[in-house]
């Protein structure tokens, strides 16, 4: 026998002694082996253990009683399931036992057995033991109610956590749980209710209509019970509001109703109103011709409050008492109503956005008068209700703002109007003596000033008091002081410092007051508040007397917390970013302080966990116009920083090299040339293909000591240089990073020094492209580099000429490339390079000196490589701009007469177009030859190629950005054109018109775009599609012009999800199906994942989702887009997601079923088929996570089967890992 067996056999003859102290202790021990994990037991030892607590459990004792109780969770875990099972068959025969003690501690044992039920093979037979003795008890004739009320707590906690596990005996409990809905006693009818809430949440549909038709036919027939029935209503609606969708229609007018009806019965008013908010929320499509209706009762009796005069208490002295304390009446249950009415408007607010409108007008003037309410729980709600619709307008507002929409009647306009209703309704609840009601009205001020910026200027006088009274209230709690910390940090980031300077003292006084505070949270938020204070105290251009005195102030108080060495790291960081804008904003002011606050700095700088912002705020000084010393540190700070470079934290390296850019602007006299070679040595490693915004700011780095330090660039030949020649030729570089290596290059030669002259440099450069070696060239290409390389080569060697050469030696480099182009034994590669370096220098500089450059170009167009003739095309159109008078009417010419190289002269043509447009004079240059470009476009637009359509469409597209006004009325006229190629092209040119920023052609496209989209209904389908990537594009970049005529849009735009083209084509044997409409399809789903991101208030949920589920069905690349729609949509709107959850998982089970085909065994085809499964899990994991779905019987059932399948349960966990999360954070609990 091992130690514990026979330790565990001595405490069992103590637990039989006489002495109930050492039954006691023996019951401690024994506890205290249970919950070892490393215990096991034998057959025998269970037994015995089962049997001495179950008769212990009726000990004459108390405390043996409890810590007997208290053993069995412990010990269900050790023991065989039959064992368990028995100790149920005891508990549930204790239940019934007349001893009422012996009841009390059978029912907490039951709950603690239940408590500790994890293992599904165990959890099931168990929980169906305890669902027959409780269906056997409750079902009992003269059962009594205390026992009753015990097995129904018991019920509700099986149903609650293994409601799925005993399906079999649903039938059962419905039947003994409906009769006690009509039980004389309220505490039982409740507690059935709960029972039933649980139940319906896994019960079948034939269950679940039956319990309908039980409480609907309680409902048209009511009896004394009728409020009992509202109640199970209620609760129904909340655990299954997604099933109840099809009952609303009968529901809803027999539950408003009893609303209007239930005269001073407030308790079913209530639950009549709380079924109704359910409703809402759970069925908002179902619900939409109810919400009038509903929004009627809510604003009715939200001002029911039948015992108490309002009118009397305005009529009172405005002393800002909370004179409501005196009142009080047990009886008065109105508040329960208002709450309820609250409620149930904060639901349509969140589930109906679209009536943003209809809100501002009926229901916020009723709110706003409701903020004098009486009982503060009904008074938060009401300011929850009200923050609701704050925050709707907000996630909203991108869609309202564009100026010349301001004049019509928006949700923006209709709040502005209502502002000073607001802060005069919340006037008196800024003084009240509740906390919590203080808080949430600086919480919904907050809210009002981010929404509608500069709102509250009116009402600085009113607001600032209140604050300042919250804040040196004397006591005062630390949630009301970071409540008011927090709005007057909001208030001051979203107002003119002008308004808040005759109160700065008596602020400023507060808010240093709370920087002295004790708790941490309330000194983090102070500091915030005292960085915002900075820009107040001393605005731009300020004149204030009292900016001296104020900013002392704030410094030594700051000071104070920032030389604590054992504060919190949050009020850390904050002390020094809060010093740093301090310094950066008034070190004039501060001169004889700095040489105390800059020293910490330096602390801060050596200390690993407030390097990085002690680094930023650093930065932040260094950038000021006011050119703060920091020669007192930099000696010992500049050998810090670069060892900062050699970190693998990347925050802190960007941080680092913004700063030392800083510095060498501003502060290279005081950095020595040691320094300097010593941070050279830390800058190669740093720039490579692996962090491309790493390598821009480090080349910047390197620029800017070429400016300040020319000397210190005898190091770079042989670090940085190597580096930077090994990046550029990465298909990586691109755009800024480019940008900085053009730049780079230019100011190594502009340093002087022998090793980086031009020559050398574009030796060095070309190199690769003239000398190709199997280090530089790409495995299996036939270029020398790769094809983004060519561009990144060419345009520092068009930068270097164009700046950094002498006069002969640009010529030397025209000449070469024109050489290279004239020879015939160049590769394609020499040829590429010559071709994109000409253009870059041709853009800038006029070529025409050199005879016959355009014919030299366009022999190009003559190549057999694609890349080459593309070059040729954008080198063309690049030299012309260089001198548009002499090339551009050749282009126009040749267009015309030669129509084998139509598209690649109209590339030039679109090149010329976009490089002219970038400066003001370059178009009034280009607007002389814009009716000659017109005209010859409209000719071509009916091309038979399509890639000369497309290469028109882009022209037209970009010359009605130069000439709007006259080119968009002519181009709409084309819409009705009887040739399909010219409507296509019409409608993709609207696509190039449509930019980000914004242009001076959108208030006319606005007026004109609904029009061109009218195409999406055209009988070509080439057509449509091209109106879909048009309308896709609109709605990705300015979504604000196809907003007004989104109604028109949607019904065009879900038709196309629908259609499918099948035929088959034959390829010798075989037949192959094709869908003509596929790309269409595709295009159409685009849109609408686009629309779901700029314009999801103008969209109909229900009628998306409809579309959603017909994509779930269709080809992979589109399930792998409505995925993502499904994963967008669990965060807008997960609700809807609960109703249609159904047709939503068998799609998605289907996705997991499916095999790849046996002719079809290509690894591609291999891969896009896993690529599919992943993006399903995907969506899966975030379905997961909406609240209350591991309650839905077919989201449990999904994931039964998912985890039983070995492919997919390991799919899920590499999703659950990839988002951070695991298997015991989902919210659903099946296991193998």
């Amino acid at each position: 026998m091992s130690s514990s067996s026979y330790h565990i056999t001595t405490l069992l003859e103590k637990m039989g002694d006489a002495d109930k102290d050492f039954r006691y202790m023996a019951l401690t021990d024994l506890m205290s082996e249970l919950q070892k994990e490393s215990l096991s037991l034998d057959s025998d030892t269970e037994e015995k253990i089962c049997e001495r607590l179950l008769v212990l459990l009726g000990d004459k004792n108390g405390e043996v009683q409890n810590l007997a109780v208290k053993c069995l969770g412990p010990l269900v875990g050790k023991v065989k399931g039959n064992r368990v099972e028995n100790i149920v068959d005891v508990l549930g025969n204790n239940m019934l036992s007349q001893s009422e003690q012996l009841r009390g501690i059978s029912t907490m044992g039951l709950m603690m057995v239940i408590s500790e039920l994890h293992s599904s093979s165990l959890a099931a037979p168990v929980s169906r033991r305890i669902c027959s003795k409780l269906t056997a008890a409750l079902t009992y004739p003269k059962l009594e109610v205390q026992i009753q009320l015990e097995s129904l707590d018991i019920m509700s906690e099986v149903l609650h956590k293994f409601g799925s596990l005993v399906q079999s005996q649903h039938d059962k409990v419905q039947a003994a749980l409906l009769p006690l809905l009509s039980n004389n006693r309220v505490a039982v009818r409740k507690r059935t209710s709960v029972a039933i809430g649980y139940l319906v949440q896994n019960i079948s549909n034939a269950l679940f209509e039956e319990l309908i038709k039980h409480v609907m036919d309680n409902l048209i027939n009511p009896t004394k019970f009728l409020q009992s029935y509202i109640t199970c209503v209620n609760v129904i609606s909340r655990h299954a509001g997604h099933r109840f969708g099809n009952k609303l229609k009968i529901i809803v007018p027999k539950v408003a109703e009893f609303a209007h009806s239930a005269g001073e019965n407030d308790d079913l008013r209530e639950s009549a109103i709380q079924v109704l908010e359910s409703c809402v929320l759970w069925c908002p499509g179902e619900m939409q011709e109810f919400t009038g209706q509903i929004v009627d009762i809510s604003l009715n009796y939200i001002t029911y409050d039948p015992n108490y005069n309002y009118d009397s208490e305005d009529e009172e002295d405005d002393e800002y008492l909370d004179d409501e304390d005196d009142y009080s009446d047990d009886e008065d249950m109105s508040w329960k109503v208002r709450r309820s009415c609250a409620k149930c408007l904060a639901a349509i607010v969140q589930a109906r956005p679209e009536l943003l409108c209809e809100i501002y007008t009926r229901v916020s003037p009723v709110l706003i008068s409701r903020f004098k309410e009486r009982e503060k729980s009904v008074r938060l709600d009401i300011f929850n209700t009200y923050s609701c619709i704050l925050r709707q307008t907000a996630s909203s507002k991108h869609a309202i703002v564009p100026e010349d929409e301001m004049q019509d009647i928006t949700p923006l306009v209709q709040l502005g109007t209502q502002v000073e209703a607001i802060v005069r309704g919340l006037e008196k609840q800024l003084y009240d003596k509740n906390d919590k009601t203080r808080q949430s009205c600086f919480s919904l001020l907050g809210e009002l000033v981010t929404v509608l910026p500069g709102c509250l200027t009116p009402y600085i006088d009113i607001l600032l008091p209140a604050l300042h009274k919250s804040l040196s209230t004397k006591g005062a709690s630390c949630y009301i002081k970071i409540s008011s910390l927090s709005f007057l940090r909001t208030l001051l980031a979203h107002h003119s410092p002008d308004v808040f300077q005759s109160s700065l003292p008596d602020t400023l006084s507060c808010v240093i007051g709370a920087v002295q505070d004790t708790f941490y949270k309330v000194i983090s938020e102070a500091l915030l508040v005292s960085e915002q204070l900075v820009f107040v105290i001393r605005p731009k251009n300020s004149n204030n007397p009292q900016v001296s005195d104020l900013s002392t102030a704030i410094f030594n108080a700051t000071l104070y917390r920032l030389k604590e060495a054992d504060l919190d790291q949050e009020v850390k960081e904050r002390a020094i970013t809060c010093m740093g804008h301090l310094l950066a904003n008034m070190a004039d002011l501060l001169q004889s302080q700095l040489a105390i606050a800059l020293p910490l700095f330096l602390d801060r700088l050596r200390n690993e966990i407030t390097r990085l912002t002690t680094v930023k705020a650093l930065s932040v000084i260094a950038k000021s116009s006011l050119n703060v010393d920091l020669q007192l540190i930099l000696g010992e700070a500049f050998p810090l920083l670069g060892t900062f470079l050699r970190k693998t934290n990347r925050a802190l390296k960007l941080s680092t090299l913004e700063l030392l850019d800083n510095i060498l602007i501003k502060y290279s006299s005081f950095i020595t040339l040691s320094m300097v070679n010593d941070l050279i040595e830390e800058l190669p490693r740093l720039i490579s293909e692996s962090d491309t915004h790493v390598s821009q700011l480090a080349l910047m780095i390197v620029s800017r000591l070429s400016e300040t330090m020319p000397q210190s660039m005898d190091k770079i030949p042989d670090g940085v240089l190597p580096a930077a020649l090994t990046l550029i030729r990465s298909p990586l570089l691109q755009g800024s990073a480019l940008t900085s290596m053009t730049t780079f290059f230019c100011s190594l030669v502009r340093s002087g020094n022998s090793r980086l002259t031009f020559v050398e440099l574009v030796q060095h450069l070309t190199n690769p492209v003239y000398n190709p070696s199997p280090a530089t060239q790409p495995a299996n290409s036939p270029l020398s580099v790769h094809k983004q390389a060519f561009y990144s080569t060419s345009s520092c060697i068009s930068a270097l000429a164009l700046n950094c050469a002498t006069e002969s030696e640009y010529q030397s480099v025209i000449t070469k490339l024109l050489d290279n182009l004239k020879s015939t034994d160049m590769s394609c590669s020499v040829r590429l390079f010559a071709l994109l370096t000409l253009g870059g220098i041709g853009k800038h500089r006029d070529l025409s000196e050199h005879k016959n450059l355009q014919n030299v170009i366009m022999s190009s167009f003559n190549s057999p490589t694609e890349e080459v003739k593309s070059a040729a095309s954008y080198a063309l159109g690049n030299v012309s701009v260089g001198n548009l008078t002499l090339y551009l009417p050749i282009i126009l010419s040749e267009i015309q007469n030669n129509s084998k190289r139509q598209y690649l002269l109209l590339h030039a043509m679109k090149e010329i177009i976009t490089s002219m447009s970038e400066k003001e004079e370059s178009i009034e240059l280009l607007k002389n030859y814009v009716p000659d470009m017109w005209d010859l476009l409209i000719r071509y637009m009916e091309s038979s190629e399509e890639g000369s359509r497309k290469m028109v469409a882009a022209c037209l597209g970009k010359l009605m950005l130069i000439d709007h006004e006259s080119l968009l009325p002519k181009l709409l006229t084309f819409t009705t054109s009887p040739s399909a190629h010219t409507r296509s092209t019409v409608v993709t040119a609207i696509k190039y018109t449509v930019k980000e920023e914004p242009q001076s052609i959108d208030v006319m496209l606005r007026q004109y775009i609904g029009q061109f989209l009218k195409l999406l209904k055209d009988q070509d389908l080439h057509v449509r599609r091209m109106a879909l990537v048009t309308l896709n594009s609109t709605a990705h970049n300015k979504p604000a012009l196809i907003r007004e005529h989104m109604e028109d849009i949607l019904p065009d735009l879900y038709a196309e999800t629908t259609i499918k083209l099948k035929r088959e084509v034959e390829m010798g044997p075989f037949k192959y199906p094709v869908d003509d409409a596929l790309d269409n399809r595709k295009a159409a789903f685009e849109c609408m994942y686009t629309v779901l991101q700029s314009c999801i208030d103008r969209v109909n949920i229900f009628q998306f989702l409809d579309h959603i589920e017909i994509g779930l069905k269709d080809v992979p690349d589109i399930k792998m887009l409505t995925y993502l729609m499904v994963l967008r949509l669990v965060h807008i709107n997960p609700n809807a997601i609960m109703l249609k959850l159904e047709s939503i998982l068998e799609p998605l089970r289907e996705t997991f079923q499916s095999k790849l085909k046996d002719i079809c065994p290509i690894g591609q085809e291999v891969e896009k088929v896993q690529e599919l499964k992943r993006s399903a899990m995907r969506a899966v994991v975030a379905l997961s996570k909406i609240p209350d779905i591991e309650k839905h019987p077919v989201f449990i059932d999904f994931m039964k089967k998912l985890r039983a399948n070995k492919e997919t349960d390991l799919l899920l966990e590499q999703e659950l890992q990839a988002n951070q999360a695991s298997y015991d954070d989902m919210v659903f609990s099946v296991e193998h």
